[in-house]
């Protein structure tokens, strides 16, 4: 396992310095310019002496690399500059927004505090809700229990969460006056009252989030513990005298979880990439928004920097599921 791990992590570095090409190339070519948006009064031989400070006037292998060595080098030394104190970066030039003329890594990290409050509790709590829902549906194939979860997957596969987000604001924030219909990103928890209103502003961000991951695992494992129930093995341990719950929690869901992990793992890069739609929806100041404004704006470093995190988030997630597929079910080694 360890020698696969190995192999895989030497792979992947060639495979994401594919992947920030191909980035790149498609920002590159994609229509649009970062002057685009600047008053048209400005003369145009201001306009391009403001592109030539961007370093827009390099060729386009020349703003790679640079891009490639700041986010390698630079970002990685200033980092440890700030735990550690030293001074390995020498005030070197990092990543910088063509918008807010700041460093990119110093936005992000601004913004993902908020991401993670929403949209990774949102996922936790899918997940949590989905895995029991899919293993009780799949037990009792069928039965009150089982059509109410199919039908709870089936809204959260077919309502969009520009629908449901705006549905659940009406409900609760409009009728009924239980929740604030605008996320406060400005909101900090110091007691136990700004604590409570946090909850309460994350209740329906969360709710919309959730339903949609409960809906995509909660299938997948009632598919996967349905396939597992009816193998030899299991009528084997039956057939020994196992109690069913020892059958269903030890083997079948051991078993059962190998390809529910592919689709958790992958899912955890969307968790840094933000809900799109939904922050916008509630207006959370994440990641998701963040991404949406630097697309408008053509700002090329932020949008570069955001989807390249999120392509080294799914290769790494990928690798995780890989290896978790070994501890699970011991039949399977990668020597």
């Amino acid at each position: 396992m360890f020698n696969y791990t190995i192999r895989r992590l030497v792979l992947s570095i060639p495979t994401l310095l594919f992947i920030a090409l191909v980035i790149f190339l498609l920002l590159e070519l994609a229509p649009g310019d970062p002057m685009g948006q600047m008053p048209l009064t400005i003369p145009d031989d201001v306009k391009q002496r403001m592109r030539e400070a961007l370093g827009l006037g390099e060729p386009w292998y020349t703003r790679f690399y640079l891009w490639l060595y700041q986010f390698f080098i630079v970002e990685p030394q200033y980092w440890i500059d700030g735990a550690f104190g030293t001074n390995f970066a020498n005030d070197a030039q990092r990543i910088i927004s063509f918008q807010s003329r700041s460093p990119v890594f110093d936005t992000i990290a601004e913004r993902l505090p908020q991401t993670l409050w929403v949209v990774g509790m949102s996922y936790v709590v899918g997940v949590a809700i989905a895995l029991p829902i899919g293993i009780i549906s799949a037990y009792k194939q069928y039965s009150v229990f089982d059509q109410a979860g199919t039908f709870v997957s089936m809204i959260g596969f077919s309502v969009p969460p520009f629908f449901s987000g705006v549905l659940v604001i009406v409900i609760f924030s409009v009728q009924l006056g239980w929740l604030p219909s605008i996320y406060d990103t400005t909101h900090e928890v110091v007691d136990w009252e700004t604590f409570k209103f946090q909850i309460q502003q994350m209740i329906m961000p969360v709710m919309v989030l959730a339903l949609q991951t409960t809906a995509q695992v909660s299938r997948y494992m009632r598919a996967s513990m349905l396939d597992n129930l009816g193998q030899d093995y299991v009528r084997t341990a039956r057939a020994k005298g196992m109690s069913e719950s020892v059958v269903v929690m030890k083997h079948v869901l051991r078993n059962s979880m190998i390809p529910v992990i592919t689709v958790i793992a992958l899912g955890i890069p969307s968790i840094f990439g933000g809900a799109i739609i939904t922050e916008q929806v509630f207006k959370v100041n994440g990641l998701g928004q963040l991404l949406i404004i630097a697309l408008q704006g053509n700002d090329i470093p932020m949008v570069m920097t955001i989807t390249f995190l999120l392509a080294v988030l799914i290769v790494m997630m990928n690798l995780i599921a890989d290896i978790l597929y070994g501890v699970l079910d011991p039949r399977i080694r990668y020597d």
